[in-house]
């Protein structure tokens, strides 16, 4: 047990102690701090946030695709502060209150389609949770029980909660707790770098034969027990792979053709990381739903949620048919308060706008890495892009699983952070760095990103 600390709170080596002693970071390999300091973030201010030693760094990953606004948002906490003394909590449960009622409508109008209906959670674990719970009643609701099932691609991420890590495609992190859920079933991704030879050299046809596993997925299974599948826009995980065209028009076909609902997990992809509110927008499909988190409220308080189609909601107004799902601080006052200032600054300051007129130079900017031998493909829309790095240029060879440890986390995270970026070198498919700016990035901080990887990257290749 701790001494408790003053109303002032901690601060330098007090704070480094607490940390070490205290606190258990997600995703992290807690040694990797035994014997140096845990990085304090501090403060933040437009597209930068500074350390506890007044060190500044550039967010290349808005937070965790989150801070799409950029910090220091006097107008978003204001509008919190407001919220919070006037109702600082009341639950969604038989009860609503208007923030949660205005920010509803405000999203329905947004999304495409008939979605006109949300339901709210705090987190996109929880939005992708309640999307195959929503699937799995639904079908029984409407007489077809056996539909349990959902397929999602491999390599792709949808969350930790157990229902969702059983969606998820990353074997690594499901192992530890296994068994899963049963019903998640893998289908392949959209990673033209790596394509089957037989399509390799044809976007298209690449593309068609990826939605077309998709349907093989379904009749292997019996469509009679797939409930739904999960797809993000562009697909995280692995390193940013977008869609080759046509492929969501056909993968809506073939949801249509079986009686399947298609989820689009847009956890990451809305509000704006693509150019538009939804990534289903920016590339002509229907969702049946959408999940979301994450940027709705650029991160100034936690909230997620699935918008759902007047159809797939039909069955749970009328009788007696009851959801039977909830969460306590899902739709939370505060929160649907800071999104609906959030997106007064989308409309005020044309963010979308913002991304949609500057994507093609953020492309060409890192686009120039493509000369460092260590950088196989650069791959992404709007402002949401992966580098991937390979040992081999020519044959595309990657780095073994030793050689990917030594890289990314002995040298790369710790270099791109130290020379002042932040952003994610990852391995949870083939070794990548991913960049994902706040919306209000311009050319002046493409050309710091580019400048500081270049270095980076360059002293990475001379250590191999």
């Amino acid at each position: 047990m701790s001494t408790p600390h003053p109303a002032g709170g901690l601060s330098g080596e007090a704070l480094q102690a607490a940390a070490h002693r205290h606190l258990w970071l997600h995703f992290t390999r807690m040694s990797s701090y035994a014997a140096g300091e845990v990085p304090l973030i501090v403060r933040g201010s437009g597209q930068y946030v500074f350390d506890a030693h007044g060190k500044r760094y550039l967010d290349g990953l808005s937070g965790l695709f989150v801070s799409q606004i950029g910090h220091g948002r006097t107008e978003v906490a204001e509008a919190g502060a407001r919220q919070a003394s006037e109702l600082a909590y009341f639950p969604l449960w038989s009860y609503a209150h208007p923030r949660a009622v205005e920010l509803a409508e405000r999203l329905a109008v947004l999304a495409p389609g008939e979605l006109n209906r949300v339901f709210f959670t705090t987190s996109g674990s929880e939005a992708v949770e309640s999307a195959w719970k929503l699937a799995k009643q639904y079908f029984k609701t409407i007489g077809q029980p056996g539909r349990y099932k959902v397929l999602s691609r491999d390599i792709a991420y949808h969350g930790t909660s157990m229902g969702a890590l059983a969606i998820t495609g990353l074997p690594d992190i499901k192992h530890p707790f296994e068994p899963m859920a049963p019903g998640g079933v893998r289908v392949p991704n959209t990673n033209f770098y790596r394509a089957p030879g037989f399509v390799a050299d044809d976007w298209e046809a690449f593309g068609r034969w990826a939605a077309d596993e998709i349907e093989r997925a379904i009749l292997r299974e019996g469509p009679e027990s797939v409930a739904a599948v999960f797809l993000e826009p562009v697909q995280n995980s692995g390193g940013c792979f977008p869609p080759p065209p046509g492929y969501f028009p056909r993968v809506r076909e073939i949801c249509d053709r079986y009686g399947v609902l298609l989820v689009s997990d847009e956890v990451i992809c809305a509000f704006g990381r693509l150019g538009h509110y939804f990534g289903a927008q920016r590339y002509g499909y229907q969702p049946d739903i959408i999940t979301f988190a994450k940027g709705v409220t650029s991160g100034y308080s936690p909230l997620g949620g699935m918008l759902v189609s007047d159809a797939v909601m039909e069955p749970f107004t009328t009788g007696a048919a009851t959801f039977l799902h909830g969460v306590t601080f899902a739709g939370h006052p505060v929160s649907a308060a800071v999104a609906l200032a959030n997106l007064d600054v989308f409309e005020k300051e044309d963010l979308l706008g913002n991304v949609r007129a500057n994507e093609g130079a953020f492309r060409a900017t890192l686009g120039k890495l493509s000369d460092l031998p260590i950088v196989g493909e650069v791959r992404g829309d709007g402002y949401f892009y992966g580098i991937e790095l390979v040992k081999d240029k020519a044959s595309r060879e990657t780095f073994d699983d030793g050689e990917s440890e030594r890289l990314l986390r002995g040298f790369l995270s710790p270099a791109l952070f130290e020379a002042g970026l932040i952003c994610r070198a990852d391995d949870r498919g083939d070794p990548v760095i991913q960049l994902a700016p706040p919306l209000t990035c311009t050319q002046e901080h493409f050309d710091e990103m580019e400048q500081i990887l270049r270095e980076v990257l360059t002293r990475a290749w001379s250590q191999i």
